[in-house]
């Protein structure tokens, strides 16, 4: 999706007119050949799998991490893991849509995200309780926020209902 980049702090300006319009906008009902490629994973690198983890299970619709069976366990044991909380890379899963896998990596997140996901949503303070920062409000139905270990992200508001 397009967007009207600037040189200034106001990148995500315009952005929510542009989402809107692409948003309505119906997708083609079928294709009348194989796709190229279908999104299958979204992964993260973070710090800490599990709570990261945590976090955007509560804050996705429909989502929740993937549950741990006694073979699982017994897999991070055997590699030195404790348990779940420690577990390496988390996934996170939902009946449809893309998993997202958390990984874990020796380095902090050190500049702006080059891809982030976008919401669509009104429910900030809920987000903000999970452990979200508000970084900036650009426009009104436009949020960017940053979860737990600083990747951004952003909370479009719906359109408004006819």
């Amino acid at each position: 999706m397009p967007r009207e980049h600037e040189a200034s702090d106001n990148h995500w300006i315009n952005y929510t007119k542009s989402y809107t319009i692409k948003h309505d906008a119906a997708r083609p009902a079928a294709c009348h050949h194989e796709a190229m490629a279908r999104l299958r994973d979204v992964v993260f690198d973070c710090r800490h799998p599990a709570s990261l983890a945590r976090f955007w299970a509560a804050a996705l619709d429909g989502y929740e991490v993937a549950p741990y069976d006694e073979e699982e366990l017994d897999r991070l044991r055997s590699l030195g893991f404790s348990g779940p909380e420690d577990d390496p890379s988390v996934v996170v899963e939902a009946a449809s849509g893309p998993r997202l896998f958390f990984n874990l990596v020796p380095e902090s997140k050190v500049v702006k995200n080059r891809v982030h996901l976008d919401l669509t949503g009104n429910d900030i303070e809920r987000l903000v309780a999970l452990g979200a920062r508000v970084l900036a409000q650009p426009e009104e139905g436009l949020v960017v926020l940053a979860d737990p270990e600083g990747n951004e992200f952003c909370l479009v508001s719906p359109p408004p209902s006819p």
